[in-house]
């Protein structure tokens, strides 16, 4: 039987305010357990929550960049349930009216395809503690720091048909909350995470088949991964004559597997009501367009910008406005190196990215700064180094050895272009070549490159590749 995956995500972006939700609280990562929980935040009687108004500022935010409908009115509720890191016996959420409506967001697929994705909606609510189970033997511990934190939930229609979609497009959320500066999208400390809804129902039937959640996956790889073996374990039970169960499950990376966690809830088994201690949250025109008007240049137009503007091909500009930080360091390496756009997407897109990638750094972190760059490739443009060289003066550089012109100077890296010093090189590489020289000449034109790389060999890369090949065609 032929199958069809169906797939929708519920992403957790944890915001970028400087304190909780419901309270004056800190939010900073890794401070330790359960110093930045205060009373309202641990539920204590008598204490009452007060609305963080930045929080909805970036809700509507994001709900503006996606074209989504902003509710004016939007109503907080409680998700009752009782769980050891929910010290209030209930979750501040946001169930009928939410802050953020439908809307829809483009994805770009691997094969350049555009597929629309419906954002069914998204609401404001608070974080739960966390329950810690490895450092405590036979008992768990409970750190609240997280508790209260402000999340952006963002709730997509089933319109994923494959775990490379649903990829794109928590790629794409990931790097539109980091555009709108809204949510700093680090997933390792779990302030961008997802659960993903998975069915599978037999090609051309309408109805949906019983799908079941994956909790808490927080890696673009582990979503990839989880999402494939469910959809496998589904189609196993099913054709193996079982049932798939509506329930929850976790994804264990070390075992690449699914497991049954619980039975998954209805909402009515949450019995939402009204918070009575929030007033319903009114927005008024005013304030949308305030927010409209902060609104940064977005990646889709970003990228369109850089095609036109810089000449890049389609890929080169989806790479480098990926992040708002990699767009940002890219126009100012164009713009310190005298707008060579080409030259600057090149060594950002391969020998950047790759350096980064080789040792597990962030752009932050770069020990090769925009401006620094920029003044290597000056040095490539003006003929003091060659591409090749550059290769050196890069690595250098990324050692933390100085600038380009420091370490130009300190290697003797300079290029040559005094025309005896090459024709004597070439002269030289001539008369050790008689067989490769009589086969050029006898139309084997592949034997100039072989020449060409002798030459440069002999002179330690420093020779002009240009005045090279120029003055070899003509002793040739």
């Amino acid at each position: 039987m032929q199958w069809e995956v169906v797939i929708g995500l519920e992403i957790h972006a944890q915001l970028a305010t400087q304190s909780k939700i419901f309270s004056g609280a800190a939010i900073a990562y890794g401070a330790e357990p359960n110093t930045q929980a205060c009373a309202v935040d641990l539920g204590l009687p008598g204490v009452l929550p007060v609305l963080n108004a930045e929080a909805v500022r970036m809700a509507v935010k994001f709900g503006l960049a996606t074209g989504c409908e902003i509710g004016q009115r939007s109503i907080f509720a409680r998700k009752n349930y009782f769980y050891p890191d929910l010290p209030k016996g209930y979750q501040i959420s946001q169930h009928d009216l939410p802050i953020v409506g439908r809307g829809a967001l483009e994805i770009e697929l691997e094969d350049g395809s555009i597929k629309i994705v419906g954002i069914t909606r998204a609401h404001l609510e608070e974080d739960a503690g966390k329950s810690l189970h490895e450092d405590f033997a036979g008992l768990t511990g409970i750190d609240l720091n997280r508790a209260g934190t402000p999340l952006l939930e963002i709730v997509s229609e089933p319109d994923m048909r494959s775990a490379k979609e649903a990829v794109a497009y928590m790629r794409k959320i990931h790097a539109l909350v980091q555009y709108l500066e809204i949510c700093d999208g680090n997933m390792q400390e779990g302030s961008f995470r997802c659960d993903a809804n998975v069915s599978v129902r037999p090609k051309g039937q309408h109805a949906f088949g019983t799908r079941a959640e994956i909790k808490n996956l927080n890696s673009f790889r582990y979503i990839e991964r989880a999402i494939n073996f469910e959809v496998e374990r589904q189609i196993d039970v099913i054709e193996g004559g079982g049932t798939i169960v509506q329930e929850t499950r976790l994804y264990d990376p070390d075992k690449h597997e699914t497991r049954s966690m619980r039975s998954k809830e209805e909402a009515f088994d949450y019995r939402y009501f009204p918070d009575p201690d929030l007033l319903p949250v009114v927005i008024e025109d005013s304030f949308i367009e305030a927010v409209r008007a902060t609104l940064p240049e977005l990646p889709a137009a970003k990228k369109q910008r850089f095609e036109q503007d810089y000449g890049l091909k389609g890929d080169e500009a989806a790479i480098l406005t990926g992040s708002r930080e990699l767009a940002s360091y890219f126009e100012t390496v164009v713009q310190a190196s005298g707008g060579e756009a080409k030259l600057a997407a090149n060594w950002v897109t391969s020998e950047l990215l790759g350096a980064l990638n080789r040792d597990g750094k962030e752009l932050g972190d770069s020990p090769v700064s925009a401006e620094m760059l920029a003044l290597m490739i000056k040095r490539i443009v003006d003929n003091t180094i060659s591409g090749k060289i550059a290769k050196q003066v890069f690595a250098a550089m990324w050692a933390g050895e100085g600038d380009a012109d420091t370490i130009i100077a300190a290697k003797g890296l300079k290029q040559v272009t005094d025309t005896g010093f090459i024709e004597k090189i070439i002269d030289e590489v001539l008369a050790n070549s008689p067989t490769q020289v009589a086969d050029y000449k006898a139309g084997k034109e592949k034997m100039l490159g072989y020449l060409v790389g002798q030459i440069m060999k002999a002179s330690q890369g420093k020779a002009n590749p240009a005045q090279v090949n120029q003055l070899l065609k003509q002793k040739l």
